[in-house]
């Protein structure tokens, strides 16, 4: 389960950096989504 919230949560804040910043940008973000994600996955407790 929560290897599936990390990749739903990595990919919507992905798609989200994507459309809203611009390339490079949006390249480099992909490692705080990437770290908000292993957080809302594995260590918030939510799921």
């Amino acid at each position: 389960m929560q290897r599936k919230v990390f990749w739903l949560a990595f990919g919507a804040l992905g798609l989200l950096a994507d459309f809203t910043l611009p390339f490079w940008w949006a390249l480099v973000a992909t490692i705080p989504a990437g770290m908000a994600a292993w957080w809302i996955a594995y260590r918030s407790d939510w799921f």
